[in-house]
């Protein structure tokens, strides 16, 4: 679809891809995974233009959703309005639960969020005139969601997949067989010319995964 667009700051030591994405008329936009370094989210918003009118978690884990309180509070400061949280699917709320101590066994600080809303599988996030669909895809985390945008043919999968490699699952509440139904069912049906954007790393497309990614053979 016309009039999307996005920009992606890579965040904290583990080099998250924070997204930024909005609408080029209306400029209106929201975030997905803001896991920290707020101040460089910040900066990256004001040169976009954009007015953020929401902020969209993947999954529960500290390096996507570790500044997603902060961000939310910079934003609700500056626009003296409300910035609501969506996202995960509520199965990742004892992540999101943990994120203060997950961040100090690391060394640094970061908060629990509680989402405003939860979302599952059959909700939508919307802006402008976008539309972007949750598919639930456990594996990596039980409440992991990816978001589709049919008009633009363009998803963001967090950790589910990446470019030769799929989102890891040897925690203890990971499950690689619950990983690869979810891709192979929900996201390989999408269609080859289908690109998305994972959680660190380059992007790809569908039908690039299809041929070459060892873990889809």
């Amino acid at each position: 679809m016309s009039g999307l667009r996005g920009a992606i700051v890579p965040v904290t030591p583990f080099q998250q891809n924070c997204a930024i994405l909005w609408d080029d008329d209306s400029k209106i936009g929201i975030v997905i995974d803001p896991g920290g370094d707020v101040d460089r989210i910040l900066e990256a918003i004001d040169k976009t233009g954009a007015a953020i009118e929401r902020i969209v978690l993947t999954h529960g884990h500290l390096d996507h959703a570790g500044g997603a309180a902060g961000l939310r509070d910079a934003l609700q400061a500056r626009s003296g309005g409300t910035v609501p949280i969506e996202g995960p699917d509520i199965r990742d709320k004892f992540l999101l639960d943990g994120i203060a101590e997950q961040a100090a066994a690391y060394g640094f600080e970061a908060r629990n969020v509680t989402p405003d809303r939860w979302l599952r599988e059959g909700d939508s996030v919307t802006f402008g005139p976008h539309r972007f669909d949750a598919l639930h895809c456990p594996g990596h985390t039980p409440g992991s969601l990816v978001y589709i945008n049919h008009a633009a043919r363009f998803a963001v999968v967090g950790d589910v997949l990446f470019q030769g490699s799929i989102g890891r699952t040897d925690f203890e509440y990971g499950d690689h067989a619950a990983l690869i139904k979810a891709i192979t069912t929900k996201l390989l049906p999408l269609g080859d010319d289908f690109s998305f954007l994972s959680g660190h790393g380059p992007g790809s497309t569908i039908g690039a995964e299809k041929a070459s990614n060892p873990f889809l053979r």
